[in-house]
C-alpha cells in the first residue's frame, strides 16, 4: 500500500460528499421542478458511489472458482446498485412524467407560482 491509496480513497469521499451536499441543495433551494429532478439524480448518483467506492478490494476479482486467484470481490454491492439504478431511472420518468402534467394543469413548473395559484383557488372557494 502505498500513500497515493489513502488519498484517493479520501479523494472518491470528498467527491461522494459534495456530490451528495450539492445534490440536496438544488432538492431544497430551487423552486423550478426539473431542476429538483435534476438534484435528486445528483443526490441518488452520490448514494450510489458511497455503496460501489468501499466494494472494490485492491486485487481481488470476480468471484470465479479458481486456484489461481485467492482474493475476491464481493458481487452484491454491485448488483445492488444496478437494481438501484434502474429504480431511479424509473423514478426520474416518473417524475418528468408528472411534471408534464403539472405543467399542462398549471401552465408552469416554478413550485412558487403553483402554490400561489392554488392558495388563489382556495381562497375564491372560501368566500
Amino acid at each position: 500500500m502505498t500513500l497515493i491509496d489513502p488519498l484517493i480513497a479520501l479523494a472518491t469521499r470528498g467527491v461522494t460528499i459534495f456530490l451528495m451536499v450539492a445534490g440536496l441543495y438544488v432538492v431544497i433551494a430551487r423552486g423550478n421542478m426539473v431542476k429538483k429532478l435534476v438534484g435528486l439524480s445528483l443526490f441518488q448518483s452520490s448514494v450510489y458511489l458511497l455503496f460501489i467506492l468501499p466494494g472494490k478490494i485492491v486485487g481481488g476479482t470476480a468471484p470465479i472458482i479458481d486456484s489461481a486467484f485467492e482474493v475476491y470481490a464481493h458481487p452484491l454491492p454491485h448488483v445492488l446498485i444496478l437494481t438501484a439504478i434502474v429504480v431511479g431511472i424509473g423514478t426520474l420518468a416518473l417524475g418528468l412524467a408528472l411534471v408534464v402534467r403539472i405543467r399542462e394543469a398549471f401552465g408552469t413548473i416554478e413550485e412558487d407560482e403553483i402554490l400561489a395559484r392554488e392558495d388563489a383557488v382556495r381562497v375564491e372557494r372560501d368566500e
